[in-house]
């Protein structure tokens, strides 16, 4: 239970540490152990210790990782705690707090600390990385939960209100025609409506034939939120009726990792992030895989920093248009959309056919909505 909420003179002591216990005072019971833990955290900050704010003392020996962690979920209100553990893991590197099996079994599972756990996994015994998985599947679940209804959205066919449907879904409702066929049963005293049969909307399929989706992932170290997005992107579109859906996951080797899409817990732990990049030979495995070009969507998510021939990837992936199929390069698949690409070599591929641009998971799932209908 986090501790009550502090007076303005102990928050502006919280926030400023111990160098303002002369003027505000000091601190006790749970909110000097709230300034412990922003310690053991904060204080390791670099720009502190140049400035001398640090110093030896008589105080009790420092919290380990278990210990900080069990603090803050008991101090702290859950908002503050993912901002520590994401601090943690992101600004100061803290492996210890995804390595170690008592942290991970206590720790509060998020976007932040799947990053973390896909970037270190490789340093984790088996019994760690059996409790990362903890973590990975929680965060995948709320992503799909998310994503899988912009997916089903961006999918839904043009609706038909000439015909009825048994699918009672919200988006299929049909006000007009709902409140027409109960109007017997209006209430002119109470001014209300007594609605006994709902009406809903057919939609027309949109798919006659099927469409094939390669997604091709740079899994360079930078690109992270992009693999995690894919992968949950390409499990929403594995069960959409009359679409195919390839995954490929690159650096310097080209690895096809389409047998584990419907299970992107065990993709995204298969997952090698770092190394070098080379973009055009995964387009041209991409090549490979197409049957039929006119029904068929490259998707290339990466950050474009060619590390080998880029006039190689500029002319595959001309290859491709000239051939039929729509390539699109993606810069950017994480929930902010936050562009960081090379413009030069994306600018080249656009010349050659290829479209580009930065999208959120849900504005992919309605790109290709669009492009296959």
């Amino acid at each position: 239970m986090s501790f009550p909420i502090p007076t303005a003179l102990t928050r502006w002591r919280l926030l400023l540490g111990e160098p303002a216990q002369g003027a505000l005072g000091g601190l006790s019971g749970a909110a000097q152990a709230a300034d412990a833990a922003l310690e053991w955290l904060y204080g390791r900050d670099p720009e502190r210790a140049l400035r001398g704010e640090r110093s030896g003392s008589l105080d009790p020996s420092q919290l380990t990782a278990p210990d900080w962690i069990n603090d803050v979920h008991r101090l702290f209100p859950q908002e503050v705690i993912e901002r520590l553990e994401r601090d943690a893991v992101e600004r100061y590197g803290i492996t210890e707090v995804v390595t170690n099996l008592e942290v991970l079994e206590r720790i509060e599972p998020s976007q932040s600390l799947l990053r973390a756990v896909l970037q270190t996994k490789h340093l984790m015994n088996p019994a760690v990385l059996a409790a990362a998985r903890r973590i990975v599947a929680e965060v995948v679940r709320r992503l799909m939960d998310k994503l899988a209804t912009e997916v089903r959205q961006a999918f839904a066919g043009p609706r038909d209100r000439r015909r009825r449907s048994r699918l009672k879904i919200a988006r299929n409702f049909d006000f007009a025609r709902t409140v027409r066929r109960n109007l017997a049963r209006w209430d002119p005293q109470r001014r209300r409506l007594f609605v006994e049969s709902l009406q809903f909307i057919s939609r027309s399929r949109r798919h006659a034939q099927r469409w094939d989706i390669i997604l091709l992932v740079d899994q360079s170290g930078s690109m992270v939120d992009s693999v995690i997005h894919a992968a949950v992107t390409a499990a929403c579109l594995w069960n959409l009726p009359g679409m195919s859906t390839r995954l490929v996951a690159f650096d310097t080797a080209v690895v096809d990792l389409t047998r584990d899409v419907a299970d992107p817990v065990e993709l995204l732990m298969k997952v090698q992030l770092g190394g070098g990049t080379d973009i055009a030979k995964a387009v041209a495995y991409a090549q490979s895989q197409v049957a039929n070009p006119a029904r068929t969507l490259v998707v290339l998510i990466s950050d474009f920093y060619e590390g080998g021939d880029p006039g190689e990837l500029v002319r595959r992936v001309q290859a491709l248009v000239q051939a039929g199929c729509r390539v699109l390069g993606l810069a950017a698949l994480d929930a902010q959309a936050k562009p960081n690409y090379d413009r030069e070599t994306a600018a080249r591929l656009v010349k050659v056919g290829a479209e580009v641009g930065a999208m959120t998971p849900g504005e992919l799932a309605s790109w290709l909505a669009e492009k296959v209908r």
